[in-house]
């Protein structure tokens, strides 16, 4: 009996990896310890490296509504479509690997590098709390396009957004965090979605009335439109499209 299970978790183990390795969509979960540091441009990935990288830094808001700065590198190798993600610390949701899925098949479209022959690999060097998926989608795909380019990301200019299918980029959240968090680590520019340069905020007031012998104080929430630039002291551009966005990370378009 003991023989038999054995053999059965043996067998569901070869399976498992089998079907992991066939499977060009599936994201791979692994702690991964590389210095980006040691990692060279795509010019030099078949003189000897094989390895190509690239690091940007990504606004984003902890469980207190702070604004945070954090760090997604990009690593590709030659390799077989896989995507490989660092959990140790990355919180992990489906909408993160629709994210990665959508944004190496922008950057494959925009650099037009078949991505069947490598694999990507990402990292987010942050607190599980403080960064998801979709916010981080715009900016996982200029970190990929520049790994597969070898330009240099510029690291005055932030972005925060979603990813579509089809390039354009999609409304977040907590857009003034943001670009506080943007603004208190040097960066000069705030890139955001379409239509999200202006947020609505609800200050709180209290209004009192008398009734009768009695007086009555509520708390109200009256809404109040901001200027995210002027709010936060950092210049906030719209961008409809990743490719709107080169000429800032890269100074220069598709």
């Amino acid at each position: 009996m003991k023989t038999r299970i054995i053999a059965l978790v043996i067998g569901i183990a070869i399976g498992a990896y089998i079907g992991g390795f066939l499977s060009s969509e599936t994201i791979t979960y692994y702690n991964y310890t590389h210095a980006t540091e040691a990692f060279r441009p795509h010019m030099e990935m078949f003189s000897g490296s094989n390895v190509s990288a690239a690091t940007i830094i990504v606004p984003a808001v902890d469980r207190e509504g702070n604004g945070v700065a954090t760090l997604l590198d990009v690593c590709i190798v030659p390799g077989t479509r896989r995507a490989l993600v660092d959990i140790d610390k990355l919180l992990f949701w489906t909408d993160t690997q629709n994210s990665i899925r959508v944004s190496r098949s922008v950057s494959e479209s925009i650099t037009g590098i078949d991505l069947s022959f490598y694999d990507i690999t990402y990292s987010i060097r942050a607190n599980a709390s403080v960064i998801e998926g979709p916010s981080a989608g715009a900016a996982m795909t200029i970190a990929t396009i520049a790994a597969l380019t070898g330009r240099n990301i510029n690291t005055t200019v932030m972005i925060t957004g979603i990813i579509n299918h089809d390039g354009t980029i999609g409304p977040v959240g907590e857009i003034l965090p943001k670009a506080i968090a943007a603004r208190d680590i040097g960066a000069t520019l705030l890139l955001v979605p379409e239509g999200q340069s202006e947020q609505i905020v609800y200050e709180k007031r209290e209004r009192c009335q008398h009734v009768g012998i009695s007086r009555i104080c509520t708390m109200e929430q009256v809404p109040k439109k901001i200027d995210i630039g002027e709010e936060s002291g950092i210049r906030v551009v719209e961008a409809r499209t990743i490719q709107e966005t080169l000429v800032y990370f890269f100074g220069e378009s598709e």
